[in-house]
């Protein structure tokens, strides 16, 4: 098993030093599903939510969480994010919608945490902005799908892993 990287020699907690990285192309894809009753799904889809446009305010959220994000996560360096995009894709025979978020950097260290934490904030906000129809939604399936930049390379998440593996 790889050693973790933010444990010093003593296994104390620290930020990961990246000064003598190379700059590279970062990119990081991650996915959320948010699951609902048809009907919450049918307001989603026909903009008839009581509190407004649920997708495009979750994009926005989704945006600004993946600019936040080291703010959140104890460790995270913050880093120059170039591009961030919140995708929503409607299932309307599981009631469902799959959220992808991919964010990109020229930077020292990876996008994942930006981009998982995009996709998080935005199917949060589904939620919020639905509550009052189905307090019974899910979010489910968080999980990587993409990365590539730095020097472990390139990953894509195989079919064959389940989004809930320690892959």
């Amino acid at each position: 098993m790889a050693q973790f990287t933010h444990l010093d020699q003593q296994g104390r907690v620290r930020m990961v030093d990246v000064s003598g990285k190379d700059v590279t192309c970062r990119l990081a894809v991650a996915r959320a599903v948010v699951s609902m009753q048809a009907a919450t799904f049918e307001k989603i889809v026909s903009n008839q939510s009581r509190k407004g446009n649920v997708l495009e305010t979750a994009r926005i959220a989704g945006v600004m969480a993946a600019k936040q994000t080291h703010l959140l996560i104890p460790m995270c360096h913050p880093i120059c994010i170039r591009h961030v995009q919140v995708d929503f894709y409607p299932d309307k025979d599981a009631g469902c919608f799959e959220i992808r978020a991919a964010v990109r950097a020229d930077d020292r260290t990876g996008v994942e945490m930006e981009a998982m934490t995009a996709a998080s904030v935005a199917a949060l906000t589904v939620y919020d902005m639905c509550k009052s129809h189905d307090r019974a939604m899910t979010i489910s399936k968080v999980c990587l799908v993409e990365k590539s930049g730095g020097k472990s390379g390139h990953f894509v998440r195989s079919p064959e892993i389940p989004e809930d593996s320690e892959a």
